[in-house]
């Protein structure tokens, strides 16, 4: 950059100007840096949770599938599960975070029970019904979070390469391409003020 640019007056302010903004941009992304990672460290841990709360919530609704089907038997549950009238739909919208649109998952269930006559139906055929409803629910908090999650992972590496990238070769360049023009027109005006010294010394002696 230093052979690109003349040593003038006009250069220096504006590499100064440049740098000032380069530094006040730096201090900005830092900041975002910092946020973001924040953000990230306990996105990180609620995800962590719930996916261990889900894991858990499975082994025991899938446990209450088991207990209803050594009760009643594989082909009876299976007529059953025709009967449950249950539908959800899900919402998606949208919330920004530092400049990232994270995702809002809202699901509404419209259940219709009973399902079926309690007349000789396992009480384990209701548990396990209500275990799994729950974990829809469940499901879709996670998803929220993790995708969540994923954005912001990706916009805390973008802005971390952005902040070494100004770090390691944006404000060094500016800073030695001033040092550059700085020290150019320090010795063009030492220069100036030894002609201009010799000029008036000259004109003195005649």
């Amino acid at each position: 950059m230093n052979g690109k640019l003349a040593a003038t007056r006009t250069n220096f302010l504006k590499v100064k100007k440049n740098l000032l903004v380069t530094r006040e941009g730096h201090e900005l992304l830092d900041e975002k840096r910092r946020i973001l990672l924040n953000e990230l460290s306990g996105l990180a841990s609620i995800v962590a949770r719930a996916e261990e709360a889900l894991d858990q919530a499975l082994e025991q609704a899938y446990a209450a599938v088991d207990r209803a089907t050594v009760a009643m038997g594989q082909p009876a549950l299976e007529q059953l599960s025709f009967a449950v009238d249950l539908k959800t739909d899900l919402s998606l919208s949208q919330r920004r975070l530092m400049g990232v649109s994270t995702p809002v998952v809202r699901m509404e269930m419209v259940d219709h029970p009973p399902y079926f006559s309690p007349h000789q139906v396992s009480l384990y055929v209701d548990e396990a019904i209500v275990r799994f409803k729950e974990i829809l629910k469940m499901l879709s908090a996670l998803a929220e979070k993790k995708i969540a999650l994923l954005r912001l992972a990706h916009e805390a590496s973008r802005t971390i390469r952005k902040v070494r990238a100004m770090e390691k070769i944006q404000l060094p360049e500016l800073e030695k391409t001033l040092k550059f023009i700085g020290e150019r027109l320090d010795e063009e005006s030492r220069e100036a003020f030894s002609i201009l010294k010799l000029l008036k010394e000259r004109e003195r002696r005649r």
